[in-house]
């Protein structure tokens, strides 16, 4: 016997558990499928942005997840015979809660995801497979394979987190544009015979090597063994695995031969396990096709550069998982009738993904491409260059601005349908579509945060200081109203789900407030 079901979730990586916990916490009855009968994998991804943690708070997972992070992780950077040591945290980024990089594995990510969606009853279904999916009018209709035969079902949306090879993205006629990589990434868990050497100064920290031969990550962060390690290379000739899978595994003297290319002397005493990753840039066309969507790797493939995979995934999650809940609350509508809710996923992911496409592709060339030219640089420029880098490490605003791109920090959607502003629109720090800062402000007397008021599910109200006589009833249960006793900006501010600014108006503009509320809350 299984759930009623408005939302069906196929994969449960953190993209698929995510907009599950979204989903549910705005009122959806969700449903999780995922074809691998084991939760367990080793983790590709080993770092959370800090925009990342942002759209994971309102869910009420990030206390746990940073009880398994490195919130103060050591980096040391290897050029050459010079090496760089800089410990990653407190950047200078005081409109965030979580200024500082965070590494954590993608296991703990999902286990901590998982126990979430489990609290709230929901369990996910291991072991089934999505057969089809097909969109219809009213709703979307799937076929399933378990262990217990094959299900014909019906549900309000499908939402495809089922990875780079993504049934429901065949299902629902998008393409995948892009190709692959001439380079391919190896990663392995291994112990290493005495440590890893003089050159690494004793540092027990991450340790990153970009040399001639293309990149080397070690990190103290294994599953299965002490140290990570992450490697890329020139994709061998002949057969390769599948795009997504990890692929059969590497021969020690191979991971010790990357090793010596990229200057450390250690020895490996054991590999706990190993696999080689092919790599390709890829863009769906489209994010939506009637009521079959797409996030995370089933929309985009990238590099692994600047760690933009996990932390794409989950933030289209975020984005998508309350305007599912908030449509399957519209009873008798269509996906036409919803076409501006819905349609602002497609319109506000899309142009993101490939900005980071852009962003991950000429990273990814400096950083591992075998090319001669970026090989010249790495080999070669870099070494030379190596005396500056610890100035510009000194120099934090630099580094902080950096940080707040890799992070996404800086995305907005002020073209989206769903970012409004009164005619004219009042003063303040942000407009209809920025991301909310995170800043001081006072409620009720006493000092807060902006980003403690709103983490939690639904819309938020800011109720500015000179916003007087408004009357704020009717709004709906999905409306918390919060009044400013101090606070920059002025008016009304209606903050969405994901932590941006959906509605921005005077206080004397309820009919444009209540308009836009019907809008995205249905």
């Amino acid at each position: 016997m299984t759930s009623p079901c408005q939302v069906l979730v196929v994969g449960a990586g953190p993209t698929g558990l995510t907009l599950a916990l979204s989903a549910h916490d705005h009122g959806a009855l969700v449903r999780v499928v995922e074809r691998r009968e084991e939760a367990f994998r080793p983790s590709r991804a080993l770092i959370v942005h800090p925009r990342t943690l942002e759209v994971l708070r309102p869910l009420g997972v990030t206390d746990a997840l940073l009880a398994r992070a490195d919130t103060a992780p050591v980096g040391a950077l290897h050029l050459g015979a010079h090496v760089v040591e800089e410990r990653l945290a407190d950047l200078e980024l005081p409109d965030t809660p979580f200024p500082h990089l965070t590494l954590v594995r993608q296991m703990d990510v999902e286990e901590v995801l998982g126990a979430a969606l489990a609290e709230r009853g929901v369990q996910v279904e291991r072991g089934t497979q999505l057969l089809t999916a097909r969109a219809g009018a009213g709703q979307a209709g799937v076929e399933l394979r378990s262990p217990h035969g094959v299900e014909k079902t019906a549900c309000g949306f499908v939402a495809g987190c089922d990875g780079q090879d993504s049934t429901v993205r065949a299902d629902a006629g998008i393409g995948w544009r892009g190709g692959p990589y001439a380079e391919e990434v190896v990663l392995a868990d291994v112990e290493f015979e005495g440590g890893l050497g003089a050159e690494t100064r004793g540092s027990d920290g991450t340790h990153v090597v970009a040399g001639r031969h293309g990149l080397v990550f070690l990190f103290p962060l294994g599953e299965l063994a002490t140290w990570r390690m992450l490697a890329t290379r020139r994709a061998p000739l002949g057969p390769s695995p599948e795009f997504g899978q990890s692929g059969p595994p590497v021969e020690t003297a191979d991971l010790e031969g990357l090793l010596r290319g990229a200057g450390f002397g250690a020895r490996i005493a054991s590999v706990a396990w190993s696999a080689q990753v092919p790599l390709q840039h890829r863009l769906a066309p489209a994010f939506r096709r009637g009521r079959l969507f797409l996030a995370g790797d089933a929309a985009h493939a990238y590099s692994p550069a600047t760690g933009q995979g996990m932390n794409a995934g989950i933030q289209d999650a975020a984005n998508l998982g309350w305007k599912l809940a908030f449509a399957s609350a519209t009873v008798g509508t269509t996906p036409d009738d919803l076409s501006r809710l819905l349609g602002s996923y497609d319109a506000e992911r899309r142009p993101v993904a490939f900005r980071r496409l852009l962003l991950t592709h000429a990273a990814f060339w400096g950083e591992a491409s075998t090319a001669p030219l970026p090989s010249w640089l790495r080999g070669t420029a870099a070494p030379v260059a190596a005396p500056a880098v610890p100035l510009l490490l000194h120099r934090r605003r630099l580094v902080a601005e950096a940080i707040r791109t890799v992070s996404q920090l800086r995305v907005h959607y002020r073209d989206s349908p769903l970012s409004v502003e009164s005619t004219p629109g009042p003063e303040g720090p942000w407009r209809a579509g920025d991301r909310l800062p995170d800043l001081d402000v006072t409620v009720g007397g006493s000092p807060t945060r902006l980003h403690a008021l709103v983490a939690a599910p639904g819309m938020h109200l800011l109720v500015h200081p000179d916003a007087v006589g408004v009357s704020l009833s009717g709004l709906g249960p999905r409306v918390t109203v919060h009044r400013l006793e101090h606070a920059p900006g002025h008016g009304l501010t209606v903050v969405r789900p994901d932590g941006y600014v959906g509605f921005r108006g005077t206080g004397a503009d309820q009919t444009g407030l209540r308009a836009w509320l019907s809008l995205a809350a249905t």
